[in-house]
C-alpha cells in the first residue's frame, strides 16, 4: 500500500501493522493510549501510532526518514503510514549510561552536519504545515538565520499567546525586542542544520543496546545551537557528557552557553500556547536573559 492511502475503516492496530509491514501478527497489540504495539511472527514488535492530523503522520514519517538518511543518530525505521497511522519499530529501552552519552552527543554533531537546504526546509516529501507536538509549524524556507527565527519561529506562537490572553501585551513587548535584536545577539552565521526539531529529553530514548535513539521528531532545517537548547530546557541524563563528545566532534561558537535562552524562546512559547501561563513566565525570564546577552 502507498503511503498516504486512506485505512480501511473499521482497521485495529494488529491489522494496520499487518498491511504496512507484509508481515502476520503474533498475538493482540498492547494498547497505550494512541500508541499500541504488535508482536509480528518474526518476533519483531513494532508500534502503531495513531496521528492527530494527516499532516502530522506525514511530517513525523518524513522527518524519520531525513534523519535516518544523515546515518548519525539512530531513530525507529518507518514501515509505512496511511492518512492518520504510522508503523515504526519500537525500540526496546534500558538505562542511560555514559558511553551511551559520549556515542550521542557525536552522533548527533553528525546529524547536524548532514545539514539542510535552507532554514525552515522540511523534509523530502514533508509537508510545508507540518506540527511540534500538538501546535502546528510551518515549514517556509529562509536564508538568513535571526530573520526566518523570529518571524517563523517566535512570533507567530507569540502572537497566538497574546490573542488567548496568556501572554499580557506589556510583557510581548519583550519578546518582541528580542526578536528584534536577533541580528545582533545571534552569534556568528552558520549554515543550515538538520534538526530533529523536538529534542527534549521524552524524545530521547536509551535504548537497550546501550545506544540512544531518537523518536517524535519535529525535523527541519535550523541552528545546530536550537537542538542542544531543547536538550537543556528539560533536562538529559548526562548532559555534560553529551556535550562535551559534541564539542569534540563540532565545536560550538564562542558564547553558546549565553544563546541557550535565546534558542529556548520557540520551544517555550509553543508550550505556551499549549499549555499556559507557566510556560509564559519561563519564555519571559528566557528572552530577559537573551536580551541581557
Amino acid at each position: 500500500m502507498t503511503a498516504g492511502t486512506a485505512a480501511s475503516d473499521g482497521e485495529g492496530p494488529e491489522d494496520v501493522a499487518a498491511r504496512l509491514t507484509g508481515r502476520q501478527v503474533s498475538g493482540k497489540p498492547r494498547l497505550s493510549g494512541a500508541l499500541a504495539e504488535v508482536a509480528l511472527d518474526d518476533g519483531r514488535v513494532v508500534v502503531v501510532k495513531q496521528g492527530d492530523s494527516p499532516g502530522a503522520v506525514a511530517a513525523e514519517a518524513a522527518g524519520l526518514r531525513w534523519l535516518a538518511e544523515a546515518d548519525a543518530v539512530r531513530v525507529p525505521v518507518v514501515h509505512g503510514r496511511d492518512g492518520r497511522r504510522l508503523v515504526i519499530d519500537r525500540v526496546a529501552t534500558g538505562r542511560p549510561s555514559a558511553g551511551a552519552a559520549e556515542r550521542f552527543g557525536r552522533d548527533l554533531a553528525a546529524l547536524h552536519a548532514a545539514g539542510a537546504p535552507a532554514f525552515g526546509a522540511p523534509p523530502p516529501d514533508g509537508p510545508r504545515d507540518a506540527t511540534i507536538g500538538l501546535a502546528p509549524m510551518r515549514n517556509v524556507p529562509g536564508t538568513d538565520w535571526p530573520e526566518w527565527y523570529a518571524e517563523h519561529r517566535v512570533l507567530p506562537y507569540l502572537r497566538r499567546a497574546v490573542d488567548d490572553g496568556t501572554v499580557r501585551s506589556a510583557e510581548a513587548a519583550v519578546i518582541e525586542d528580542v526578536a528584534a535584536r536577533l541580528p545582533e545577539l545571534a552569534g556568528p552565521a552558520e549554515p543550515p542544520a538538520r534538526l530533529h526539531g523536538d529534542l527534549w529529553s521524552g524524545n530521547v530514548l536509551w535504548g537497550a543496546d546501550d545506544q540512544v535513539w531518537l523518536i517524535d521528531p519535529a525535523a527541519h532545517g535550523g541552528h545546530r545551537e536550537t537542538d542542544l537548547a531543547m536538550l537543556h530546557l528539560f533536562g538529559c541524563p548526562h548532559l555534560d557528557r553529551v556535550l562535551a563528545a559534541y564539542q569534540d566532534a563540532a565545536p560550538l561558537a564562542d558564547g553558546w552557553a549565553d544563546r541557550i535562552g535565546l534558542h529556548q524562546l520557540f520551544p517555550l512559547l509553543v508550550h505556551t500556547v499549549l499549555f499556559g501561563r507557566g510556560y509564559a513566565e519561563q519564555a519571559l525570564a528566557a528572552a530577559r536573559s537573551a536580551g541581557r546577552s
